[in-house]
């Protein structure tokens, strides 16, 4: 008798995304110079993850990592990593982040490690971090994990790290992106693959929630339900709770798989965009390197728009305080001169038109 459905899901999801890592990490290895084409870290005996006491076999397995908050998602990944890492050729750890928001969470964070080294991840690993203020709670939140994450993953040469987000988290991506107005890139939502060199991967992005709890209710494998989920002063909370169940009782069900549908269909929109914006802005620059304000009302509004978000957020504007009515206030710049004075931009960045040319720097 095989698994539970639940957990035989889990687990082939898992499965593909370290498929794809080794196959991945087979290409690094046959092309060493360039560093293959992903540019993940070569597994090998001088490689950040391999330790000197380890024997050959275990040195040249690439370590993927799990980030884990002890919550049914992440819970449900870390024991289907573990199973799978032992048929594979390779390591599986674990790491949770402690965000110092509640009372306890260092223990709760004592407790998640002691539940990934149950399951048999090593390394495991706890890291404390400061949330700041900037973007909101949630945003600041997400920023310090991020950031504490990549930190962690450097450091052990990990070849990828795991996250839980399931179908229902992409449909509640795609209605906060929605509500803000945001562009189509908003609407596709998270994607399978992220972050720095490929570094993030999503295997249960096709999976619901209840999916990822019913495989930990069967494994028996204990649970912790973050407070903060059912916080209604969190805009994600209200729109789980409150939001989603309204436009499933209104529309009918299937309201979520239509929406992270609507994310799949539309990442490879916005990723051909963005493409196209890469050129676009490399081609209207200048030999002095400053945009050109003709070139520039040449292009298509996606296009343009696309490339001011670019300059933007490399002159220091936060890619996530900088939102549609910003990116319409400097394309007025382009396309309603009239002879208007500089935009300030969120982290200080001012953008102003100066003899034909669109200058987007530091204020």
């Amino acid at each position: 008798m095989g698994p539970h459905p639940a957990v035989a899901a889990i687990r082939l999801a898992v499965r593909r995304v370290l498929h794809d890592v080794l196959n991945e990490q087979t290409a690094i290895n046959e092309h060493p110079a360039t560093g293959g084409q992903s540019g993940l870290p070569a597994a090998g005996p001088h490689s950040p993850g391999a330790h000197p006491g380890d024997a050959p076999s275990e040195r040249y397995r690439p370590l993927v990592l799990v980030a884990c908050s002890g919550g049914a998602d992440s819970m449900a990944l870390a024991s289907a990593l573990a199973f799978e890492a032992r048929k594979l050729a390779v390591r599986a750890g674990g790491v949770t982040i402690d965000h110092g928001l509640q009372d306890g969470s260092d223990s709760r964070a004592a407790e998640v490690v002691s539940r990934l080294a149950g399951l048999g991840l090593d390394p495991v690993d706890s890291v404390a971090v400061t949330v700041g203020r900037a973007g909101g709670p949630e945003a600041a939140a997400r920023d310090a994990r991020y950031a504490a994450l990549d930190a962690l993953a450097e450091r052990h040469g990990a070849a990828a790290v795991l996250l839980g987000h399931t179908r229902d988290d992409q449909a509640e991506t795609v209605l906060l992106g929605l509500a803000r107005g945001s562009g189509i890139r908003s609407l596709s939502g998270m994607a399978a693959v992220s972050g720095a060199a490929g570094r993030y991967r999503r295997p249960f992005l096709h999976l619901d929630r209840q999916t990822a709890r019913k495989a930990c209710l069967v494994q028996h494998l204990p649970v912790w339900d973050d407070p903060h989920n059912a916080d209604p002063s969190y805009t994600r909370s209200r729109l789980r709770h409150e939001g989603l169940p309204a436009l499933e009782k209104s529309l009918g069900k299937g309201v979520v798989e239509a929406l992270a549908r609507t994310a799949r269909l539309s990442r490879d929109d916005a990723d051909a965009l963005d493409a196209w914006a890469a050129n676009a802005e490399e081609a209207s620059r200048d030999e002095s390197g400053q945009l050109e304000c003709a070139k520039l009302y040449a292009l298509p509004p996606a296009v343009r728009s696309r490339v001011l978000r670019r300059s933007a957020i490399a002159a220091g504007a936060p890619a996530g305080s900088l939102f549609a009515r910003h990116i319409e206030e400097i394309d007025r710049l382009i396309t309603g001169w009239r002879g208007q004075g500089a935009i300030n931009l969120p982290g200080r960045v001012e953008a102003q038109r100066q003899g034909g040319r669109l200058v987007i720097r530091q204020g």
